[in-house]
């Protein structure tokens, strides 16, 4: 390589060296102020320098180098332009930033170079490479090189840190777009993608994700995790750099995973993806709380900074806010459709005869209010429906509605069912648990079979229905609910009354409003309405086409007694369902059901040949628990006597059959 034409570098700042300066020299020093300062605000101040040196040079690049970093290039022009690591005199590089003092020289791949130190103070170790192929650079134009250091130095200090605000300013715009944007995801999964997307365009990277801390369950869910299956990572909380941004809630900036311990490859190696770099924030909620973290992997182009942590951390904030409102969204939506689907299956009140649509008038006008209510009906007859249909028809309707069976809780656990408990208040209580006046609070406790609970039972309802407040099992904290009760018995709660085992203040307090829904025997013009219902129903559960009842077996149907009422009914829809090989109902295929006790006590066990031993056995259970109902008119602690069994025996059984125990 020929050697080297050297030229001293004017020192000083640009207004020291203005009057030294040759009239080419303040010609293009000018030019270069001009380009850099009045150019396009979208392209960055490098771009305009690089742009004006390679026209005032005529040359084929301009390449700004470090000599503290292995005489990396910090920015060129054009862009895709810069020179071959083998062709760099780094010699005459070090000898320039030694001497102070701008070269020009030939490199053996024929490059012709002008080469000078920037200023010093305010960049140091910097070197300024002109390069061009067509023909040596003569000693004017080192000359003006040398002059210009001053200049191109004012431009790059000054122009990097207007530029630096204008990135500042249109990040800040951008993130504020993307807020807008955010507002509009109607779902969870399209707002992470969403969000992923603009953090990778935001932050010049390749891939991001989020991760949702399930602090129960110990793990955090990232969602978009591309390459793996469905979409979503699962990964312990305390795993790899997530693991350690959310124990910390401190930033992770990571330009080479392999130096930093905290990174997992094993996802890596899952997934066949290839991580360079990262960064990684905590997303915190309103209240302080972290709630997961947002990670972006592989810059594009160079290394993550502090400009894009700001970045990050501002379009996190915005993350949290949309994410919590899409969750919410979502939870509203699903509760919404789980209650339409309660009210459209549990809580119709089917049928025509006037003292349905009676029924349905007093329930219209109750619903509205929060007083308590007591049904009266026999065994069967649907007075949770009724229940589920004030519920529903209220302002309490978003809310929860327990149903709870007085007559099917143990005496002893009655307290702790309602109330709850504390931890270690007796035996068996291992944990905390809410009662169900806790878990109804704000929507509707149904207290079915309430003429059964004890006396105990009855002295802690009535405090509660007084006071508004509940105290668990062996705790002391108060605790307010705000519930509606409607209570229901087959009983005649009056009478009970006076013969001493129902207490009077709590039979005034229940009997505010009182609805009596009539026996299926006083409206048999609604058994073939309320047949064919449950058959419409059950037959779609059974996955086949809707049965039909033949005349006959409509006539049988509505000259029936109905001992056990609408249930009675369902429960014989729902086996004829499931059960009758015929598309057709006959009246022959009710004649076990529906044959009179007395027949049914012969010899023959009535059960229909061609079932299997279990079909069979839970068939003829049904029937016998149906049996024992009748002959106690629905009274299922009768009925729990007459068949030699505990009442909540009966009642397990009875579940476990699939029959109503309400």
């Amino acid at each position: 390589m020929p050697p080297a034409d050297w030229v001293n570098v004017r020192r000083g700042d640009l207004s020291e060296t203005v009057d030294s300066m040759s009239p080419a020299a303040l010609r293009a020093a000018v030019k270069l102020l001009d380009g850099a300062i009045h150019g396009p605000v979208s392209v960055p101040t490098s771009d305009r320098l690089g742009e004006g040196l390679v026209g005032t040079f005529g040359a084929d690049c301009v390449e700004l180098i470090n000599g503290q970093n292995g005489w990396k290039g910090e920015w060129t022009w054009p862009r895709s332009s810069r020179m071959a690591t083998n062709e760099r005199p780094t010699t005459v590089f070090s000898e320039a930033l030694d001497r102070g003092a701008a070269a020009a020289v030939a490199t053996a791949g024929r490059q012709n170079l002008l080469i000078s130190p920037l200023d010093p103070t305010t960049l140091p170790n910097r070197l300024l490479i002109v390069s061009r192929s067509r023909g040596p650079y003569q000693r004017t134009e080192l000359e003006l090189l040398a002059s210009l250091v001053s200049t191109i130095s004012t431009v790059i200090v000054h122009g990097g840190a207007g530029d630096h605000a204008r990135q500042r300013v249109v990040r800040l715009e951008a993130i504020l777009n993307v807020s807008r944007q955010l507002a509009l995801a109607r779902d969870t999964q399209s707002l992470m993608e969403r969000i992923a997307a603009e953090a990778t365009r935001l932050l010049d990277s390749d891939r991001a994700s989020i991760f949702i801390w399930d602090r129960e369950n110990h793990q955090v869910v990232a969602r978009p995790a591309l390459g793996m299956p469905g979409g979503e990572l699962r990964l312990a909380d305390n795993f790899g750099v997530v693991g350690n941004v959310l124990a910390t809630g401190q930033t992770a900036i990571v330009n080479d995973v392999r130096q930093d311990p905290r990174f997992g490859a094993s996802v890596d190696t899952k997934s066949g993806y290839q991580t360079r770099s990262l960064i990684c924030i905590p997303l915190v909620d309103s209240e302080g709380q972290r709630v997961g973290a947002f990670e972006v992997i592989n810059k594009n182009h160079g290394q993550f900074t502090n400009d894009d942590r700001e970045t990050l951390e501002l379009l996190g904030a915005q993350v949290v806010v949309a994410l919590a409102n899409t969750m919410e969204r979502e939870s509203l939506l699903r509760t919404n459709a789980q209650l339409m689907d309660e009210v459209s299956t549990r809580a119709q009140i089917i049928g025509t005869a006037p003292a349905i649509e009676s029924l349905r008038s007093t329930v219209q006008r109750v619903a509205g209010t929060n007083l308590p209510v007591l049904i009266l009906g026999e065994s069967g007859t649907g007075k949770e429906v009724v229940a589920r249909s004030i519920h529903f028809g209220s302002p309490r309707r978003n809310q929860p509605f327990i149903a709870v069976n007085c007559a099917a809780i143990a005496e002893t656990l009655l307290e702790s069912e309602l109330f709850g408990h504390e931890k270690g208040a007796f035996t068996d209580a291992r944990e905390s648990r809410q009662g169900k006046f806790e878990l109804a609070s704000g929507g509707t406790l149904f207290l079915d079979e309430i003429g059964d609970m004890s006396a105990g039972g009855q002295a802690k309802l009535l405090r509660v229905l007084e006071e508004k407040i509940v105290y668990r099992v062996g705790g002391s904290q108060p605790i307010h609910t705000d519930v509606r009760i409607i209570a229901a018995t087959n009983h005649n709660l009056a009478d009970s009354v006076q013969a001493g085992k129902f207490r009077q203040d709590l039979f005034f307090r229940l009997t505010v409003v009182t609805i009596e829904i009539p026996p299926l025997r006083d409206r048999r013009d609604d058994v073939i309405i309320l047949a064919e219902h449950f058959l419409e129903q059950f037959c779609r559960d059974a996955r086949r086409a809707r049965l039909k009842l033949s005349a006959e077996a409509k006539k049988r149907l509505i000259a029936h007694e109905w001992p056990g009422n609408v249930r009675e009914l369902r429960n014989l829809m729902e086996r004829l369902a499931f059960l009758c090989p015929n598309p057709t109902i006959e009246a022959s295929d009710l004649a076990f059901i529906l044959m009179p006790p007395a027949e049914s006590a012969s010899g023959d066990s009535g059960v229909p040949t061609g079932l299997s031993l279990s079909e069979a056995t839970d068939l003829f259970q049904r029937h016998y628990i149906a049996t024992a109902l009748d002959r106690s008119r629905g009274n299922q602690a009768e009925a729990a006597r007459l068949l030699g069994l505990h009442r909540s025996n009966l009642y397990r059984k009875m579940r476990q059959l699939s029959m109503e125990t309400t």
